[in-house]
C-alpha cells in the first residue's frame, strides 16, 4: 500500500533517544558527511565497526534522511534568494502546488499556521525569473495574496542542531 508523497516530509516523526556519542557523530557528520568511519571512530573514542553500526541505526531510524551536496546558487546563475508568503482564502489544498515540486527555482514548499498560509523558498536568476514564478502563484484558484520578500544577504542557513551543549 504506498501512498505518494510528493517529496512531502511529515514533522510528525518519533522522537529517538540519542545519546552523547549518538550527537557527536551527527554533528561531525553535518560538518563533513565524507568523514570515514574510521575518521569518525577517532574523534568519539569507538572502533569503526560500532561506528558503522551507530550510523546505520541512526540512518534505519530516519535520523540521517541523506547526504547532500550543498550547491552555491550564484556560482550556478541563481543569485536571488527570496522567501515568498501566500496568503489563502480558505483552506489551503497542498495538491494543488504540486506542479511547483518540479520547478528547479523552488526550493523549499512549507505549510504554515497564521497570516500566511504557506512559504515558498525560491532562487531565481533574476528579478524577471522571480516575477513570473510570482504571477504563477497568484494565478493558483485559491491564493489571495502572495508577499515577496528578497534576501539581501544570509548570515546563517543550517539544518538542525543534533545536540543543545558542548560535547566536544
Amino acid at each position: 500500500m504506498g501512498l505518494k508523497t510528493n517529496n512531502i516530509r511529515s514533522s510528525r516523526s518519533k522522537r529517538l533517544n540519542l545519546d552523547r556519542i549518538d550527537r557527536k557523530l551527527l554533528r561531525l557528520l553535518v560538518e563533513d558527511s565524507d568523514r570515514t568511519y574510521s575518521e569518525l571512530s577517532e574523534l568519539v573514542f569507538l572502533s569503526p565497526p560500532a561506528v558503522h553500526e551507530r550510523v546505520q541505526k541512526l540512518r534505519k531510524n530516519g535520523v540521517i534522511k541523506g547526504n547532500h551536496a550543498v550547491l552555491d546558487g550564484p556560482s550556478l546563475g541563481c543569485s536571488l534568494l527570496s522567501f515568498l508568503h501566500v496568503e489563502s482564502e480558505g483552506s489551503v489544498r497542498m495538491d494543488a502546488l504540486n506542479e511547483f515540486y518540479s520547478i528547479a527555482d523552488v526550493e523549499e514548499i512549507h505549510s504554515v499556521a497564521g497570516e500566511t498560509n504557506i512559504i515558498f523558498k525560491v532562487r531565481t536568476r533574476d528579478s524577471i525569473a522571480l516575477e513570473a514564478l510570482i504571477e504563477k502563484i497568484h494565478a493558483i484558484d485559491f491564493v489571495k495574496k502572495v508577499k515577496c520578500f528578497v534576501v539581501l544577504s544570509s548570515k546563517l542557513e543550517r539544518g538542525p542542531k543534533p545536540e543543545t551543549d558542548d560535547l566536544s
